[in-house]
């Protein structure tokens, strides 16, 4: 069996020698800036649970002027690659 079986990974806990925890937080946690404003980021939901978070907050938060910004840009983006590729337009006039 020992043939066969894998390699276990060595553990390495690191502790400070003159570093007093005092409950908040170790200064040596690596964590984003961002990470308690996010919904996604935390317990480990799965895949499915973090898309569906993520959807809930974009719809929770999502603003209206922005989208309508964006969607007038991709148009007119979209009808600009029409013109260059010389697609011809008038197949929407009836």
């Amino acid at each position: 069996m020992g043939i066969i079986s894998k390699r276990k990974n060595k553990k390495f806990s690191y502790k400070p020698r003159h570093f007093e925890h005092d409950g908040e937080s170790s200064p040596f946690a690596i964590e984003h800036k961002f990470d308690k404003f996010r919904t996604t980021v935390g317990d480990n939901k799965g895949l499915k649970g973090k898309f569906k978070s993520a959807w809930e907050d974009l719809r929770r938060t999502s603003d209206k002027n922005a989208n309508i910004r964006l969607l007038i840009i991709i148009g007119l983006l979209v009808l600009f690659f029409l013109y260059i590729i010389g697609f011809d337009l008038s197949i929407f006039h009836a």
